[in-house]
């Protein structure tokens, strides 16, 4: 039972992904009558989709510590 909760879950955030796509980004607009035009078009949504998905995430996390190298003992 506990599988399934997990597996609607993912559905559930997959579905909201392509109405995010579809309603920001414009993934339903499109009338290609071939292949090659349409895995274009889906794929320059997909990448735009991630790109904002990255900057949403950078934009609602605080500020990030950098990162330092460890000293090496001479």
């Amino acid at each position: 039972m506990q599988k399934l909760v997990s597996v609607e879950g993912h559905r559930w955030a997959i579905e909201d992904s392509f109405e995010t796509a579809k309603n920001e980004l414009g993934l339903d607009h499109n009338e290609s009558r071939y292949w090659h035009g349409w895995h274009r078009h889906v794929s320059l949504v997909m990448l735009a989709f991630a790109m904002m998905a990255v900057i949403r995430h950078r934009a609602n996390t605080g500020p990030l510590l950098k990162k330092t190298r460890p000293k090496h003992r001479s």
